[in-house]
């Protein structure tokens, strides 16, 4: 399959002191970069969905830039899937520093063509919208909602073909299951730099 690889750096970081998520260092290293690494053996085609290109110069890469005023998550997937050439895109937000490339490979293999959102399914029955793959088929239903000013993600999954994959099927990509691990606030920009000392990543 023909699958992108978008990271959505469009977050305002309220919490963070309006601090751009992609620009806060771990271990020394940006977010942004770190999920770069994740994404260069994996992905053909990657591009980097945000507010404003001009904040991502030194980066060789294209920026898809928001063609919605509000700022949201969605609007940065609308963006993603709008700009890529890929007729599938995997998006994974700014806000996880963890990514595991393992756990990105069992996703991927996961994604058939007729699928138009593949989604990692908690056992609680939370899905993770940020960490999933996406067709351009959701550009409609996607654009849709932005226009009623509905910002949630799932809000349009009954709209198009979704499949739901166990986290247990990815854990052994991810043993630690820090993949999903957010940075919010600055506590956890703290419990961040405490779990890279600890597991070496």
């Amino acid at each position: 399959m023909d699958i992108a690889g978008i990271i959505l750096a469009g977050g305002l970081g309220t919490r963070m002191g309006h601090v751009k998520k992609a620009f806060l260092t771990i271990n020394g290293q940006t977010i942004l970069d770190r999920l770069l690494n994740v994404y260069r053996p994996l992905f053909p085609e990657i591009l980097i969905a945000a507010r404003d290109k001009n904040d991502y110069q030194t980066y060789d890469y294209p920026v898809a830039e928001d063609r919605f005023a509000a700022r949201s998550s969605l609007t940065g997937i609308h963006a993603g899937l709008s700009a890529m050439r890929a007729s599938h895109g995997f998006m994974a937000a700014c806000d996880g520093p963890f990514l595991q490339p393992g756990l990105v490979r069992a996703l991927l293999e996961q994604a058939t063509p007729e699928y138009d959102v593949v989604v990692p399914i908690k056992e609680d029955g939370y899905v993770e919208p940020l960490c999933a793959i996406y067709s351009k088929r959701c550009i409609p239903p996607i654009e849709a909602q932005l226009k009623q000013e509905n910002f949630r993600i799932i809000g349009f999954f009954d709209r198009v073909r979704v499949k739901e994959v166990p986290v247990a099927l990815l854990e052994p990509g991810d043993p630690h299951q820090v993949s999903f691990f957010n940075v919010n606030s600055p506590d956890d920009l703290r419990q961040a730099e405490r779990l890279a000392a600890e597991l070496g990543i």
